[in-house]
């Protein structure tokens, strides 16, 4: 791997050689991105992420230089790839390049793609309202380019992270839209009672009672079958736990399901807030007696 990073050093030099001398008609620009690109390939080979990142970018530069837009927003997206080991800064600033670019191209799905990576960082470091945003931008581009599939895998974490946030609603009206799309496609008819589990746990988070059993007669005109299922048997127990304030009920209907099926952090986070708000209404009431 040394021999590679010695390789890549030559290879840049050389490149930076080039740029420095005289050329005709943009063949110095031609020549120097072509060394530039075989010391970023050496550079990846020996795992040198950070150099091989900072190559593709001079890489990107020649190519501007050559008006070659395309080319210099590849080069962009695979300095992102290698800076994303080492530097999430540095690899969200070069996707945001790449995206600006095939904007101006019209590469709508390509910008989605990237604009989704960009949301996928942002949730690795647990910045949701940043992840949110980029995920919001995703889907709308997927959407205007009719890749479904990529749109509703964008929205559904629009929805988890809006639920995260205590924008119940707008979680709520998402995981609504995706269960209705997902009813007239046959591969995917099998989610829709997953996405209105989870729509009835934000109603849950909520807590209002009446608008949770507005909503299951709903999602039962939606898909019929949405009745026989476990998951609307466990949100009509919760909501029956709820109306009566019985903390006890609702643990119990909680650990029968998570004994058949295991909960996700997302969904346990949340029916946690259920949980607690229904013990704290349960105190206030004992308090008053």
């Amino acid at each position: 791997m040394g021999d590679q990073t010695a390789r890549g050093e030559e290879f840049l030099k050389k490149a930076e050689k080039k740029l420095s001398g005289w050329g005709l008609f943009g063949s110095k620009y031609d020549d120097a991105a072509e060394l530039f690109d075989k010391a970023a390939n050496c550079f990846k080979l020996s795992k040198t992420w950070d150099r091989a990142g900072a190559v593709y970018v001079k890489l990107a530069s020649c190519h501007l230089k050559m008006d070659s837009k395309h080319e210099a927003a590849s080069a962009y997206a695979n300095a992102a790839h290698c800076y994303k080991k080492t530097n999430t800064r540095e690899a969200v600033s070069c996707l945001e390049q790449a995206v600006h670019m095939f904007l101006d191209n019209g590469k709508l799905s390509m910008s989605a793609r990237y604009y989704k990576e960009i949301a996928e960082l942002y949730e690795q470091e647990q910045n949701l309202e940043q992840a949110l945003s980029y995920y919001e931008k995703a889907a709308d581009l997927f959407q205007s380019e009719d890749i479904t599939s990529s749109a509703n895998q964008c929205k559904q974490k629009i929805a988890e992270f809006s639920a995260k946030v205590e924008k119940y609603q707008r979680a709520i009206e998402i995981f609504e839209e995706i269960a209705r799309y997902s009813i007239s496609n046959n591969l995917l008819k099998y989610g829709v009672r997953g996405h209105l589990l989870n729509a009835g746990i934000c109603q849950l988070c909520k807590g209002d009672v009446v608008a949770i059993n507005n909503a299951l007669e709903r999602y039962q005109d939606l898909d019929p079958t949405f009745s026989g299922t476990r998951e609307c048997k466990l949100l009509v127990d919760l909501a029956a736990a709820i109306d009566e304030e019985d903390v006890a009920k609702f643990t119990g209907c909680l650990k029968e399901y998570d004994s058949m099926t295991k909960l996700d952090e997302w969904k346990t986070t949340l029916l946690l807030r259920v949980k607690e708000a229904l013990k704290a209404k349960e105190l206030e009431e004992d308090d008053l007696t």
